[in-house]
Order: structure tokens, then sequence, then C-alpha cells
């Protein structure tokens, strides 16, 4: 049972993270996250659940570019060619995560949660999913403008998905 949720994390979610980290023990896998967007609140909920937290190996809260280059390996010329949102830096963020811990699952988020200027469409986010031996997948999702928090949420439920994807 989760020793921390807030009661504003929705029944489903709760659910999902309390799922795939019963699955990954259950595998003996290790799971780490790459975050952007969402700021660290993956891998808040994946030490959440009492008995399975140790199936969470690390975190990383890359916001900044020069993050996302120093912690796992972004190389500076793909996000000047792609920007930080995208296919390719979702990508490398998660398999970065891969390279940059024992972790045998990385999901990645990167995106623009709240209002992101002129040449930014506010809800876009990119998500990709590294497991060793396996290939990454990804999703691109556009939730619109429907507030930091909402947005939040959402990446939280496709990561979860995608994470059970790779546990499969």
């Amino acid at each position: 049972m989760t020793e921390t949720l807030s009661s504003d994390i929705p029944k489903p979610l709760e659910d999902a993270i309390t799922r795939i980290l019963q699955k990954a023990c259950d595998a003996d896998l290790a799971l780490a996250t790459a975050e952007s967007c969402t700021g660290g609140l993956l891998a808040s909920l994946l030490t959440d659940v009492e008995g399975c937290s140790h199936a969470f190996e690390r975190g990383f809260v890359v916001y900044t570019e020069d993050a996302k280059t120093q912690m796992l390996g972004v190389s500076p010329e793909m996000l000047e060619e792609h920007t930080a949102v995208s296919e390719p830096v979702a990508r490398a963020m998660a398999e970065g995560a891969l390279e940059h811990s024992p972790a045998d699952i990385a999901v990645a988020i990167t995106g623009y949660a709240g209002p992101a200027g002129e040449e930014a469409e506010e809800g876009l986010v990119h998500f990709a999913c590294a497991r060793r031996g396996r290939d990454t997948i990804h999703r691109e999702a556009h939730y619109g403008a429907i507030g930091r928090g909402g947005v939040r949420l959402k990446c939280l439920m496709t990561a979860t998905e995608m994470i059970e994807e790779m546990l499969a």
C-alpha cells in the first residue's frame, strides 16, 4: 500500500505505480527516470509504495539543456538541431539514463507543461522508454492548454503505461 501519495493523485495512477513496481520486483528489474517537465514527480511516486520502492534505482531531473548534456550525455548538437522537446532528445534521455545507471528500464519525459512562448506548443510532450536488449519506444502527446498540473498528471500516466509495456 502507498504511504505518502497525495489524495490529489488519481486512483488509476496510484494503481499503475503499484502495479509496475510489483512487476519490476517480480522480474528483479530496476527502474530509472529522466524527467524534465515533470520535475521528478514520477521518481517521487516510484518511491512511495512500501515493499516495492527498491525496484526504483534512480531519477535524473534534467530541466535544463546543460543538465541533459551533463547528466545523460545528450549532445548539444542534438539539442540545437531538434530542440529539447523532440523525439530524438527523448530517446537520448532514456538511453542516457540506462548508460549512466545500472537500471534495466528507463523512461524519459520532456515537454512544455505550461505556456511555452510563441514558438512552442503548450502541452506537447515527448516520451521514450528504453530497456536493455530492446528497441527504445517513443510516444508524442498533445495535451493542450490544460495547465501545468494537468499536463504533468497526464505525463505520469503515459510514462507508467510505457514502463508497463517494457515490463511485458
